[in-house]
């Protein structure tokens, strides 16, 4: 197997991960924009992210 092979393997296993990152890294963005405007809304926001990925996971999982 050459580099190229192991490069283009890496790469689209990276790519199906790239979504979830892009999702869990905006996630934290607007929970952190909200803890910025008011400290304990950002736990909330944060949770509420937490409780709507959980029902998407498990939808997806039927």
């Amino acid at each position: 197997m050459t580099i190229k092979d192991k490069l283009h393997t890496a790469a689209s296993a990276a790519a199906g991960f790239l979504p979830d990152a892009l999702m869990l890294g905006g996630a934290g963005g607007i929970s952190y924009g909200a803890w910025l405007v008011y400290g304990p809304a950002g736990y909330v926001v944060g949770g509420l992210f937490a409780l709507a990925a959980g029902v998407v996971l498990a939808r997806g999982s039927k």
